[in-house]
């Protein structure tokens, strides 16, 4: 393991914008990581850096040399594991139809959280808790932004005839 200077490392990050892509940043792990190479950027060492960001100089040593290695891709998060779904690719699929056909009720009514947790468990014999299924719908690039309901009884026709009534408002002073 090679240990990078501070003149090779500056004279790297030379051409790059860093003020840009961190402005440009939504992931706040990856602002942190070139708000560090920027204060490297700037003249301050590695400890100073750690201690402006509060982060530990061993952390910032390390992104220093995946930058230095790897480049500004060096940065980026590597994939996480985790506790796997409990649905398959299949029923995951199955639900995302489920929810795009059941989302808008021509009766009315919203598709919430504890429905789909009842459908899950009845279609699929698998038990999710509310905060899973919301995890589950943002996983299959759902937000969870609801309208107005409509009710059953909406007339597009009375609306656009109620929107002909004049009201004191709408009449001009002389």
């Amino acid at each position: 393991m090679k240990y990078i200077t501070q003149k090779q490392l500056s004279e790297k990050l030379e051409p790059i914008n860093l003020k840009t892509l961190i402005a440009q940043e939504s992931n706040g792990r990856m602002r942190i990581r070139l708000l560090a190479l920027s204060h490297i950027k700037d003249g301050a060492d590695r400890t100073q850096a750690a201690k402006y960001l509060k982060v530990s100089r061993k952390v910032v040593n390390d992104w220093a040399k995946n930058f230095f290695n790897h480049g500004i891709h060096g940065l980026n998060e590597k994939p996480r594991s985790g506790r796997r779904s409990k649905l398959t690719t299949a029923q995951l699929s199955e639900l995302k139809e489920y929810v795009q056909s059941h989302s808008i009720k021509e009766s009315g009514g919203r598709l919430n959280a504890e429905t789909l947790v009842s459908v899950i468990n009845e279609k699929f014999g698998v038990k999710y808790s509310k905060t899973n299924v919301y995890r589950l719908l943002h996983a299959l690039n759902f937000s969870w932004i609801t309208s107005r309901s409509r009710h059953p009884k909406q007339s597009q026709e009375i609306q656009d005839d109620f929107k002909k009534i004049q009201n004191n408002i709408d009449q001009k002073a002389p």
